[in-house]
């Protein structure tokens, strides 16, 4: 395994070196091809001017041509001049010839001047533009064929490394097949290891059964179910380990914001360096890998702020009434992840810096001396970046029992905190190299002649936030150191184990000492009486079942008094017809009075008026009767927006208008009864609605509190499912643990196998070695 690690690590160097070799490859690539654009445009540029030279050429061909031209003919002239100074001065005419001709050959002379002298300077123009552009060739070439040959080992040494890399593939491939098998074997081992658990944790189950009913059937009263909320294993609050927590947290927290203040301000001024140095970006722009560096640093903060932020609610979580380990910090997991977030801005940022040194140390002005520290300020990087690293995989240990019950055990914890503290000395000493080496780079830049006020500033800046960063990490340094024994003490612990305490723990040990609180304080008062569980049971159900009869109970009185109202109705209309029967009765008696007084006093006179008597009673008892069945039918139900009134036509009309006021009377006195049976109507159904409203919110209560029973149980039983979850996964890892392990082991087992072969072979060697010689003797 060692070995395969170890090609592992150098198959990675290599990697990160191709790659390196790569990105300088394209950069050279780069370079050639803007040479061999450049050349290209010179040769235009060369082409261009010798067809303007030929141009010239042709131009001073022709004009040479026309000189030898003139000549000649200021040849014929002057043999025309002389012989016309021979022959004599022949007239006016020939003097008029003579100076036509001086004049155009004076002309023609002071043309041919002008045109030799411009052919000179174009001739010496023309060889002064040849020379600079034979000059700036002959440079390029060279320059190509440096390029060329740069490209040519890179290839070359490319190849080498990839022919390098397909072996170690290969080799790499060769063990990787050997370890699969290897690893198959442990998987078949793997298998039957858990036959064999599955086994044992089939007999330990039927164990657990047994001893579980014998429990059940002797031992009664001992609550032993739940282990984690027995009283034994559950801690006493711990207020005095609070208040320390709480007093390093305030501590750390002072110490983190110094912390993030500083790195904020160093990498704002290295930002701020990058646009000054070696390029000033207000001048001339800066490269494109330095305008990338500047635009990752100014997003510094967005990384660098959380931090502070985070702590802070991590210190805000810490309080008297809380239980402070590492398992129940929970806000310490966002401090990691953003901790490690940070990280991985450093390790972005790091190739940028080394090349921005690399910049430096290849700018005009840099010396030797500022050289030697451009690389010992990259080796710093380096190791800062790296220590941060190793602080983050601490932190990330630290916060992982918040998140994972039973992730790490006390050991391990008190040995991570150890490792920590060295790791916070190791960043403060690196810091402080590397400020020292700044501060000599910044003395060594103030010598140089070009330098400006605005660098000088810059790196006054950036040494103080050096400096300031130097004393906060050593601040924190010791400050961990001092406290190194109170993080790695437990404050918790239950007193019938050794483990570490859980959550459920810390819950129920607060829960405890609220209750201890609350009793504390209700101590002086006078407590309500309990009620036992099974009468509260029976309470529950005869409240139910109250409910539920007085529901029917209502609605049978409703029905009882809708009834009673409708025969009230009823009683009053028959009431009303009987004194209507009455009224008539009283009447038809005086209609017969009446008729008997006449019948009397038709019986005492003669028989003829005894006849007419008979034959006038006959009529008017027909006439009476006749008036009768019309005044029934007459009697007629008058309905209006008052009420209703029922009238008969009577003879008499002052009969008529007092059985009118009677029956006025009557009918308001039956509209009040009626009115008054639907107010005890409506106050009855008001009161139902009450105690209905009443029972509803009662039975209202008692869901939310079986609502709040159920919840309980939901919470408990999903708690029961993450413990579940957390002893599978803590299942699983150990089964991968056991298999590493066994891979491990049999991988030291090989090699000691190979390692016997050897020797074995070695000793065969020798023993037939010394054979030969002593045959030989």
């Amino acid at each position: 395994m060692a070995n395969v690690t170890d090609l592992q690590t150098k198959y990675s160097k290599l990697a990160q070196e191709y790659s390196k070799l790569r990105a300088q490859n394209q950069v050279l690539k780069k370079g050639v091809v803007d040479e061999q654009a450049n050349s290209v445009s010179l040769k235009d540029q060369l082409k261009q001017r010798d067809q303007s030279l030929r141009k010239q050429e042709q131009e001073m061909d022709s004009l040479s041509f026309r000189n030898q031209q003139l000549a000649k003919r200021v040849e014929l002239l002057q043999e025309e001049l002389t012989t016309s100074e021979a022959k004599g001065k022949k007239g006016k005419h020939g003097l008029q010839t003579q100076s036509v001709f001086d004049e155009d050959l004076q002309k023609k002379i002071e043309e041919n001047e002008r045109l030799h002298i411009q052919f000179y300077e174009a001739d010496e123009q023309h060889r002064r533009q040849e020379a600079e552009l034979s000059t700036r060739l002959q440079e390029l070439e060279k320059d190509s064929d440096q390029h060329q040959a740069v490209v040519d080992g890179l290839t070359t040494k490319y190849m080498e490394n990839i022919e390098r890399l397909q072996s170690d593939k290969a080799r790499l491939e060769v063990k990787a097949q050997t370890l699969e098998r290897e690893a198959k074997e442990c998987r078949m081992r793997t298998e039957e290891c858990q036959q064999q658990l599955r086994r044992c944790q089939s007999e330990l189950s039927k164990q657990v059964k047994q001893s579980s009913s014998v429990i059940q059937e002797k031992v009664p009263f001992n609550d032993t179910k739940f282990s984690d909320y027995n009283s034994l294993n559950v801690p006493p609050h711990n207020r005095r380990h609070q208040l320390k927590s709480r007093d390093v947290a305030g501590q750390a927290l002072s110490f983190i914001q110094d912390l993030v203040a500083a790195l904020l301000n160093f990498h704002s001024y290295t930002e701020q360096r990058v646009h000054i140095y070696p390029l000033d970006s207000s001048i001339e722009p800066i490269s494109p890998l330095n305008q990338k560096f500047s635009q990752y640093l100014h997003e510094n903060a967005a990384y660098v702020r959380p931090l502070e932020d985070s702590f802070l609610q991590l210190h805000q979580s810490i309080t008297e009434d809380t239980v402070t380990v590492l398992e129940t910090v929970v806000k310490l997991k966002t401090f990691a992840d953003n901790f490690s977030s940070y990280t991985h801005f450093l390790q972005k940022i790091l190739p940028y810096q080394l090349k921005s040194l690399e910049e430096e140390s290849a700018a005009a002005l840099s010396t030797a001396a500022l050289t030697a520290k451009n690389h010992e300020l990259q080796s710093d990087m380096k190791r800062i970046t790296s220590v941060f690293d190793k602080l983050k995989n601490y932190i990330n240990l630290l916060a992982l029992p918040s998140v994972q019950q039973d992730a790490m055990p006390q050991s391990s914890t008190s040995a991570v905190f150890t490792q920590l503290a060295g790791c916070l000395h190791s960043l403060h000493d690196a810091i402080k190299e590397m400020s020292k080496h700044y501060n000599q780079k910044a003395g060594l830049e103030q010598e140089l002649p070009t330098i400006t006020q605005k660098l000088c500033t810059t790196s006054e800046c950036l040494l103080g936030s050096l400096g300031s960063l130097t004393s906060s990490t050593g601040k924190i340094a010791t400050f961990f150191s001092n406290n190194l024994d109170f993080f790695t003490s437990s404050g918790y612990s239950p007193r019938t184990s050794t483990l570490s305490l859980n959550p459920l723990q810390a819950e129920s040990m607060l829960a405890n000492k609220k209750k201890a609180a609350a009793y504390i304080q209700a101590i002086k008062k006078p407590r309500p009486q309990t009620v036992a569980y099974k009468e509260a049971l029976t309470n529950r159900r005869v409240l139910t079942s109250s409910t539920e009869s007085r529901e029917g109970l209502t609605q049978q009185v409703m029905q009882s008094q809708e009834k009673i109202a409708r025969l009230e109705q009823e009683k009053e209309h028959w009431l009303l017809e009987a004194q209507l029967g009455k009224v008539r009765l009283e009447k038809e008696n005086q209609r017969i009075a009446d008729l008997e007084v006449q019948l009397t006093a038709a019986l005492g006179g003669s028989p003829n008026s005894l006849t007419a008597a008979a034959s006038t009673l006959a009529p008017s008892h027909e006439e009476a009767e006749m008036e009768q069945k019309a005044s029934g039918k007459e009697a007629t139900l008058c309905t209006s927006l008052v009420g209703m009134l029922c009238t008969t036509s009577t003879v008499e009309h002052a009969g008529d208008e007092e059985s009118r006021e009677q029956l006025i009377k009557t009918h308001y006195m039956v509209r009040v009864g009626e009115l008054t049976t639907q107010l005890q109507i409506s106050d009855s159904k008001a009161v139902h609605f009450h105690s209905e409203c009443r029972a509803l919110a009662r039975r209202l209560t008692i869901a939310e509190k079986s609502r709040e029973t159920l919840s309980e149980e939901v919470k408990v039983a999903n708690q029961n499912i993450t413990r579940l979850q957390d002893e599978l996964t803590t299942t699983k890892r150990s089964y991968e643990d056991q298999l590493s392990m066994m891979s491990d082991h049999l991988c030291s087992m090989n090699e000691t196998l190979s390692k016997q072969r050897e020797e074995i072979d070695t000793l065969k060697l020798g023993s037939k070695g010394n054979a030969k010689k002593n045959k030989g003797r």
